[in-house]
This record gives C-alpha cells, structure tokens and sequence, in this order.
C-alpha cells in the first residue's frame, strides 16, 4: 500500500496525503481533511516509509537515550518520561544501555550518530565521557540528563543532588543521630560527588561525627552496597547508628549485610537511600529515601531535546529538580540516644 494508493482511495492529491501525514505539515491541510486521510491510511494498512522520509529531510524522527543500567529500576520512569515527550511530535527514543562502560559509551554514541538521530539524551555519563559527547554535539544535539558534568557547556536536566544529600544528613540529625556514615557511589559520576559534598558538608556544619568509610562503590549497584557496608562494620571500633546509602541499590546491598550480622534496622543502625526507587516503600523495614522525580526529569529531558532539534535560534536553558525526602520505617531515633 503506498501513498498513492491513499490518494486514489480518497479521490485525493499525493501531495494532500503527504502534507496531512506530516506533523511538520499537517496545519496546511483542512482539519477535516486530515482526519479522512489518516482514517484511510490506518484502514488501507498504510505505513510512511521513514528511511526515505529521513532522506529527504535530513532528519530520522529518532532520538538516541544512553543509560547506565537498564536493570535498575530507578531509571525506568526516567525512560517513560523521555517517550511521553518524544511522542508528543511522533518521534521514537532508541535505547542504549552502557553498563556504566565509558568505552560502550563511546561505541553506543557514534553508532547513534550513524543511524543519524536526531539528538542524543545521555542519562549515564561520567566524568571521563565529556569529550566524546561534547564531540557528538558538533554532529548533533545532545542533552546531558540525571548525571551532570561539570564545566560541561551541554545543555542539562538534572536534580539537585547536593541539596538532597544535605537533606539525608539533617533528617538523621534530627532524629539524634551523632554517628553517621556514608555508603559512596563512584565518585566519577556527578550525582555521587554531589550527594557526597552535600552529606558530609551538613554533619560538618551540624558538628557531627562522620565515620569514614573504606573506599567507594565502582558502579551504584546492591553487590557494592553490600561490600562498602561490609567493609565499614569491619573496619569501624564503634559502628555508626546511621548511615546514608547513595542510591536505593545500594541501600538494599547495606540491608543485606546488617542481617547478616544480626543487626535490625532501625533498631540498631537506621538507613537512608537516594531515588525513591518503586516498590522500596515494600521492602522490610520501607526504606526512608530521597525522592528523584525520575519521569519529569525525563519528561524534561526529552522537551529540551525536542527544542533542540527545532533549532528556534533561542537560548535553551537547562533545568534543576529540587529534592524532597520519603520518611519510612527505616529510620529511627538511635536506641541509646546518643
């Protein structure tokens, strides 16, 4: 079936089917006359030839996502809000996934810019990525989102990851927690840095005790949640009451290790984790988590991509979420009060 078929179905110009089934062209066409010919196309079976399309305009009605793991489920209302923006112009995100590699990274971007998308959105890059994405923007728009680079000139979408571990610090402040720890991420990777400097910066201002860890995680995942908190007990004389995990992954990993070694949580060492993930509120004890709008985050992203590719001529500023923190029964006051 092909547009000229529509055409003859519809006793209509080739050129009247083309424009109505053109977003890019469909307001030069009767309203009326638009319903009719997208009902007989979906009636008739037809389907607009994208690839050539794509030739013709020099654009593929794609948008390339880069991400760092598909497998945490943090990321994936980060994806659903890319697409609800994509599709609102009929455009399609194509999906690739670095396993936090910066060398698939670099491999996945340039074969994004074969396929010629038409911008490229990067939830999972590194500090050692800014040269190639700031490459790729030469060829096409790229939009950093999620994890920041900072000093980068690419425009962003991003949260306010320092405020939010600041946030963690004063909610376990409050609840009188003086011996606090952290559970870092990789310290490549700007959501981790700025949830460090937040958190330690506001036990240092509230005067209290923060209880070094070993080292810090290679990838944000539950094994090295597990490993960082193995290491802190084992190598802490008087283990923190609480401690701050930088993603939810993690959190669960740390979980894991408390029960092994017979420690309740909160009854013995309260935890906080980072992305509000779903389904952590169902984990046991419900994890008290600062909240990443992880689908509007996303929604945004793709709406700067999107004006972008319209090259309007305008500046497009990048945008900040603030954070908000879910209290849950993973914290308590500290049994002995100190």
């Amino acid at each position: 079936m092909t547009l000229k078929d529509v055409a003859e179905h519809l006793g209509v110009n080739a050129s009247t089917v083309s424009r109505a089934l053109d977003p890019a062209k469909a307001h030069l066409v009767n309203a009326a006359t638009v319903d009719r010919v997208r009902a007989a196309a979906q009636h008739l079976g037809y389907r607009g030839d994208h690839v050539a399309g794509s030739l013709r305009r020099r654009a593929t009605a794609t948008v390339g996502v880069v991400v760092g793991d598909l497998a945490n489920p943090f990321i994936a209302p980060v994806i659903h809000g890319i697409a609800r923006a994509l599709a609102a112009e009929q455009m399609l995100p194509l999906i690739f996934e670095t396993q936090d590699d910066s060398e698939r990274l670099a491999w996945g971007v340039n074969h994004l810019l074969s396929r010629r998308v038409d911008a490229i959105i990067v939830a999972g890059a590194r500090f050692g990525d800014r040269r190639v994405l700031e490459a790729a923007s030469t060829v096409t728009p790229v939009v950093v989102a999620v994890r920041g680079l900072p000093g980068s000139p690419l425009p962003h979408v991003l949260h306010d990851d320092r405020a939010g571990g600041a946030l963690a610090a004063r909610h376990l402040i409050e609840l009188g927690h003086t011996r606090l720890a952290e559970l870092r991420g990789p310290m490549d990777i700007g959501n981790f840095t700025a949830r460090h400097e937040g958190f330690r910066d506001a036990c240092r201002d509230a005067g209290v005790e923060l209880v070094s860890g070993a080292d810090f995680g290679t990838v944000p995942s539950r094994d090295e949640g597990e490993r960082l908190a193995r290491a802190l007990l084992d190598q802490a004389t008087d283990h923190p009451t609480a401690v701050f995990a930088h993603n939810d992954l993690m959190a669960l990993g740390a979980l894991a290790e408390f029960r092994s070694r017979g420690l309740s949580c909160p009854h013995d060492i309260s935890l906080v984790g980072y992305n509000d993930s779903p389904t952590i509120d169902q984990v046991d004890p419900p994890l008290t988590s600062v909240a990443y709008p992880g689908a509007e985050v996303g929604e945004a992203a793709g709406s700067l991509a999107l004006q972008l590719i319209a090259r309007t001529g305008r500046t497009v500023p990048g945008s900040v979420f603030h954070p908000a923190i879910q209290v849950r029964a993973s914290t308590a006051p500290p049994i002995d009060g100190s």
